[in-house]
């Protein structure tokens, strides 16, 4: 082993001595020249005898071996030399580009604009930005109640003409059209113009109003436009300082998370709103705040404010099961304050001012002993009382999509409402009280246990949109050419559940004391027209309860035994 270890030693000091040599002798020792001279020197040491022929073959192998591998790192180093400045190339190049194009563009968009007449319109300098929106729609619509008879039970009258059906069919339209945008330093702004008073309608009747401008109802001419008008539906403005917090004044759009069944989707509420949001992981929060100002009294005479405000608390959460999946929830407790919870200072409880307005006891029963011979039975007893309201609503959903049918990817909605009174039975007692025995024949004393309403339903539909309660192509929220949307749910709201002024006026015709079932269907046609057929039925819930609410469709029924509506509607969403 000393050996070898010697001879090992004697190798690379040969090597070293003849690389000196062929060093000294200025060749470069990095080359195939110097491999070469290494070579020779070698070969010339072997012919004087210095060198045996096997020690000679050795060391030119070694040192061959040596500059392999020496040329393999020199090889090495150059390519990834050669990569790192190539990169950076690359990206000074792209970047060059890209500055070049937009450059380009510039000049180009400066152009075009150049070329272009002058605008007329003169924006704010307080605009950031601006959009038109809205819609036109068109319906078919069919609504029919069947109401108590004489046959029905001895002291329930007849109602309406014939004493069993009231059958209503219309051709109607609805034009909303409106401007919303940014400003600067936060804020925002919306305003949209719609062609009904109705707070929960948008909708005119084609020839209803023919011969109104005369005077005379068969007067005029066709197409009378008396009764078509241009109203304000929307006007805020908002502020959004952060990304967790933002508030709302004015007339404003459906800012809490609710449904039809307490919140008709037309109504805008008007007052203040204020939100808190953030995120925790997979898990979204918020917390909404309303202050909607419900009526203002005829007569001011308190300070700081007479009116009557609906106030609203709201704390919900959006879980992010998956990418696909997620569970919301959102209670919220509405309250009233301001005179409108009890009557007019100095006002006749039995006049029309009380019995037919928010500041009177809520009654909600029909005529039932026909005390009013010819007129509205729902004109004898109030049927909008706020009195006795303290409303806890918990609206639920869960969504998930399906992905890869043969109908493509659908997103599904699993959702429902739950609503408790938790005045209920006080309001009851009130209704009992002043509509006394002839608002409630045969009933002794004041039903109670009438405090709750529910729904419960499932959507699917074409993944895309965002859905929700009044949101997706059944209401008309957005439009993709051949998507399409089915609903169902059914609903139950009891007699003292519920602020009868608020809930859908179209499912079920703003009444409680009703149940039934809703069922619709949406295709886009294109991109911005949407075909829409909605049905809905109801039934009463207790014989012994009239149907409490008022509506423009048909307010002189109550109590309503069984309701049916049928729309069909054509949009055009912009």
């Amino acid at each position: 082993m000393e050996q070898r270890r010697n001879q090992k030693y004697f190798s690379k000091t040969w090597l070293a001595w003849c690389a000196g040599v062929a060093a000294s002798a200025g060749v470069a020792v990095h080359s195939d020249a110097a491999q070469s001279s290494v070579a020779t020197l070698l070969d010339n040491l072997q012919q004087n005898g210095v060198l045996t022929t096997d020690k000679a073959n050795v060391l030119k192998s070694e040192f061959a071996a040596e500059m392999a591998a020496e040329r393999t790192n020199i090889i090495a180093e150059l390519r990834a030399e050669f990569a790192a400045q190539t990169a950076i190339e690359r990206t000074n190049l792209a970047s060059q580009l890209k500055a070049q194009i937009e450059a380009e563009m510039i000049a180009e968009r400066s152009n075009i604009v150049n070329q272009l007449p002058a605008s007329k319109w003169k924006l704010p300098d307080s605009i950031k930005d601006i959009e038109l929106f809205g819609d036109l729609r068109m319906r078919y619509e069919r609504r029919a109640v069947e109401n108590p008879t004489p046959k029905y039970k001895v002291g329930y009258p007849t109602s309406g003409t014939t004493g069993q059906t009231y059958d209503r069919e219309r051709f109607r339209y609805a034009l909303r059209v409106g401007i919303r945008g940014d400003l600067y330093d936060d804020f925002n702004f919306g305003l949209r113009l719609e062609t009904s008073a109705n707070p929960r309608s948008p909708w005119v009747t084609f020839a209803d109003d023919t011969g109104k401008s005369s005077g005379s109802p068969l007067g005029g001419s066709p197409s009378d436009k008396s009764n078509d008008g241009i109203y304000v539906g929307q006007a805020y403005i908002g502020w959004r300082p952060t990304s967790w917090f933002e508030m709302t004044v004015g007339r404003m759009p459906q800012p809490l998370y609710t449904s039809p069944m307490v919140w008709d989707s037309d109504i805008n509420p008007e007052g203040a709103f204020e939100k808190f949001k953030g995120s925790i992981g997979p898990v979204d929060l918020f917390a909404d705040f309303g202050q909607f100002d419900y009526q203002n009294r005829p007569v001011g005479q308190e300070a700081p404010t007479s009116d009557t405000f609906l106030l609203a608390w709201q704390a919900g959460t959006v879980v992010h099961i998956t990418k696909n999946i997620s569970v919301k929830v959102a209670p919220v407790l509405y309250n009233y304050v301001g005179r409108g919870n009890g009557p007019l200072i100095g006002a006749d409880p039995t006049s029309a001012a009380v019995i037919n307005s928010i500041y009177g006891n809520f009654v909600g029963q029909g005529d039932f002993m026909g005390q009013i011979k010819g007129s509205g039975f729902n004109g004898l007893y109030n049927q909008a009382g706020i009195d006795n309201l303290c409303v806890l609503e918990i609206p639920a959903e869960f969504k998930f999509i399906i992905s890869k049918t043969p109908l493509g990817d659908l997103q599904t909605r699993i959702f429902g409402d739950y609503a408790y009174n938790f005045e209920g039975n006080d309001r009851s007692r009130a209704a009992f009280k002043t509509g006394g025995p002839l608002a409630f024949p045969g009933v002794k004393k004041a039903i109670l246990g009438q405090n709750n309403a529910f729904q419960a339903g499932v959507a699917v539909g074409s993944a895309g949109p965002e859905y929700g309660p009044t949101k997706g192509f059944v209401y008309g929220s957005a439009a993709k050419k051949h998507s399409w949307e089915a609903r169902v749910y059914w609903q139950y709201i009891e007699q003292y559940a519920l602020d009868v002024n608020l809930i859908d006026s179209d499912f079920f015709e703003g009444r409680a004391n009703l149940r039934g079932t809703y069922v619709s269907f949406a295709y886009c046609f294109s991109d911005a027209i949407i075909g829409t057929i909605r049905y809905g039925y109801a039934s009463r819930i207790r014989r012994d309860l009239g149907t409490g609410g008022n509506n423009y469709d048909i307010p002189g029924i109550n109590p309503i035994n069984n309701f049916d509506l049928v729309q069909c509607d054509l949009t055009w969403l912009f």
